[in-house]
C-alpha cells in the first residue's frame, strides 16, 4: 500500500530539471511548461502535520484513559481504609445512589499497580516537566536550522517513548515519570518548529485554513486515542494501547521524511506554479534571505505579544483539564465503565473538530469580504474559546442526575475551545511571521504550566473525594480563568504586523542584492 502510494505521487511530481532547481526567475505564464497538480505541496504538508499533531497528541494523552486499566482500584481503597480513611471513593459514590443509577460492573479488571490519585496525578502531569523546557530553544533552532526535523525528532522521541512505557511501569512509577519527561522534551519542539513552518508554507489568503487544518490534529489525536486506547484496554490490555499506536506512528515519520520540507524553495517535487504563487505572497522564500535578529526589548514590551501569552495559559488551564481530567469525571461522577468513558469522552472532540474548520472558514470568509479585520478576528475567536465554555462547565455540576444533559454541556464547553485554533493560536503569525516559532516558544512555555497544575490540583481536591461538590470547585476556578483570559485579551490583542517585526532597511537590501548577485552568478 505504501509503495502504490508513493507512485501516485511519483507520477505527479517528476524530479526537478537542472533548470527548475535554480531561483525562480519571471518567466511569462504562455512560456512556462504545463505541469499537473495532482496534490498542492501545501496541502500534503498540511495534511502530514495535522497527522504529526495527532501522534503527539494521542501519544500525550493515551495515559489519561489507560491508567484507569493500570491502576488496582480495589489495592487503592484497601490502602486509604488502612490509613484510617474512611471517606474514599471509587466507582460508587452517594450521588449516584441517590440518583437510582444501578452500578454496572467494569468488564476490566484491576491493574497491577496502586497508584493512588496523588500518584496518577504526578504521573499524568510528569509530560509536562520536560515539555516547559524546550519550547524556546525549539523554535529558536526551527527559525535558524530545520524546522522539518526539528518537529519529526520531537514526535520520533514521543513515539520511542510510547513503546518504552509498558516496561517503564513494570519498573515503578518513577521510571514512568522518567520517561513522561522525555517525551515531553520532544513534544515541546513541536508546536513552535510547525509555527515556522506555517509561515513559509501558508500564502496569507490560505493561513487560517492550512494553520486550522493542521493544529486540527490535535483534536483528532485526542477524538481517536481515547476511544481506540478504550477498546484495547478492554479487549487485549492495557500494555496494547502503547504498542499498537507507537507501532503505527513510525509509518508517519517514514511519509513526513519523504513528502515535507522546510519551504517551496528545497522541495525538489513542487509544481513551479506553486512555489512561485507561495514566494511572491509571502516574501523572502530564498534560504538566502537574511536571518532578522530577535528584538528581544521590543517583544517583552508589547502587549499583543502579553496578550497571547495570557491567552495562551488560562486557555490551556480548561484545554489540559478536559483532554487530562475528562476521563476521570466521566468515570466517577457521570458513571461510565470505561468502554463508554473512552468513547463518550471522544464525541466533545470530535464536536470541537468540526467546529474548527467550519469556524475557521467562516472567518476567512468574512476577513476575504473585508467584513472584518484580522484583530477583530483573532479576537472573536478567542473570546468563543473562552466564554461559552465557562459557562458550560460551571452549569454541568448543576445538572444533578440529568447525565445526558452534562454530557451535552460537556461537549458544547469543548467544542467552543476550537474557536482558540483562529484565534490566539494563529496569532504569532499576525504579528510577527519572522520569529513565529520563537513567539509560540515563549508564550507556549508559559501555557504548558497548567498542564503541570491541573493534574496535581484536581488530583488534590478529588483525593478520596470524588464528588460534584469538589468538581464544582474545579469548574468555577476554571470559569474566573477563562473570563480573565476573555477581557485581557480583547483589550490588548492586535491581528497587525508589529513594526519591531519589519524587517529593517539595510537588511532588506542587503538580502535584495544577495539574490541579485546569485542569480547573475546562474546566469552566466
Amino acid at each position: 500500500m505504501v509503495y502504490r502510494y508513493l507512485s501516485v505521487f511519483g507520477r505527479c511530481y517528476q524530479p526537478p530539471s537542472s533548470e527548475e532547481s535554480q531561483p525562480l526567475k519571471a518567466v511569462p505564464d504562455n512560456q512556462e511548461p504545463h505541469k499537473p497538480d495532482c496534490v498542492a505541496s501545501r496541502w500534503i504538508f498540511a495534511v502530514l502535520g495535522c497527522v504529526g499533531f495527532m501522534i503527539v497528541y494521542g501519544l500525550k494523552v493515551n495515559l489519561s484513559v489507560a491508567i484507569i486499566a493500570m491502576v488496582n482500584h480495589t489495592a487503592v481503597l484497601s490502602a486509604n481504609e488502612e490509613s484510617g480513611d474512611h471517606h474514599a471513593v471509587v466507582a460508587t459514590n452517594d450521588s449516584e445512589n441517590a440518583c437510582g443509577v444501578e452500578e454496572h460492573e467494569e468488564n476490566l479488571d484491576d491493574g497491577p499497580f496502586a497508584w493512588d490519585e496523588n500518584v496518577q496525578g504526578v504521573v499524568l502531569a510528569s509530560y509536562f516537566y520536560g515539555y516547559i523546557l524546550t519550547q524556546v530553544g525549539g523554535g529558536w533552532v526551527a527559525e535558524n536550522m530545520s524546522a522539518k526535523h526539528v518537529f519529526g525528532g520531537g514526535a520520533l522521541l514521543n513515539i520511542l517513548g510510547a513503546l518504552l512505557t509498558p516496561v517503564a511501569a513494570k519498573g515503578s512509577y518513577i521510571v514512568v515519570i522518567a520517561l513522561r519527561i522525555l517525551m515531553g522534551i520532544g513534544g515541546g519542539v513541536t508546536l513552535p518548529a510547525m509555527h515556522v513552518l506555517i509561515a513559509k508554507w501558508a500564502p496569507p489568503s490560505e493561513r487560517s485554513k492550512i494553520a486550522s487544518t493542521v493544529y486540527a490534529g490535535m483534536t483528532l489525536g485526542t477524538l481517536v486515542t481515547m476511544p481506540f486506547s478504550g477498546l484495547l484496554a478492554a479487549t487485549i490490555n492495557w500494555e496494547s494501547i502503547f504498542y499498537v499506536q507507537g507501532a503505527l506512528s513510525i509509518l508517519w515519520y517514514v511519509l513526513w521524511l519523504f513528502f515535507v520540507y522546510d519551504s517551496p524553495s528545497q522541495h525538489p517535487r513542487i509544481s513551479r506554479s506553486e512555489r512561485q504563487m507561495i514566494e511572491s505572497s509571502i516574501g523572502g522564500g530564498s534560504p538566502d534571505a537574511p536571518k532578522m535578529k530577535i528584538p528581544w526589548k521590543s517583544v517583552w514590551t508589547s502587549m499583543p505579544v502579553f496578550a497571547i501569552i495570557v491567552a495562551h495559559t488560562c486557555s490551556n488551564w480548561g484545554w489540559y483539564m478536559l483532554l487530562v481530567k475528562l476521563p476521570t469525571y466521566m468515570r466517577y461522577i457521570l458513571k461510565f465503565d470505561i468502554k463508554s468513558n473512552a468513547g463518550l469522552s471522544a464525541v466533545p472532540f470530535l464536536c470541537m473538530w468540526v467546529f474548527t474548520m467550519l469556524f475557521a472558514s467562516l472567518l476567512d470568509f468574512l476577513l476575504s469580504k473585508n467584513i472584518i479585520t484580522t484583530t477583530v478576528a483573532r479576537k472573536l475567536a478567542t473570546s468563543v474559546a473562552s466564554v461559552p465554555p465557562a459557562i458550560c462547565l460551571v452549569l454541568v455540576t448543576y445538572v444533578g442526575c440529568n447525565t445526558e444533559l452534562a454530557v451535552v454541556l460537556l461537549t458544547l464547553g469543548t467544542m467552543f475551545i476550537g474557536g482558540m485554533y483562529s484565534g490566539f493560536l494563529a496569532n504569532h503569525i499576525d504579528i510577527a511571521p519572522p520569529f513565529a516559532g520563537t513567539l509560540m516558544g515563549i508564550s507556549n512555555t508559559f501555557a504548558t504550566l497548567p498542564g503541570i497544575a491541573v493534574p496535581s490540583i484536581v488530583g488534590a481536591i478529588t483525593h478520596n473525594n470524588q464528588t460534584v461538590e469538589a468538581w464544582r470547585l474545579i469548574f468555577y476556578i476554571t470559569l474566573g480563568i477563562f473570563l480573565f483570559e476573555f477581557i485581557f485579551y480583547v483589550i490588548f490583542a492586535s491581528g497587525e504586523l508589529q513594526e519591531w517585526a519589519k524587517p529593517k532597511s539595510e537588511e532588506r537590501n542587503a538580502g535584495e542584492h544577495r539574490l541579485l548577485e546569485k542569480n547573475e552568478s546562474n546566469k552566466a
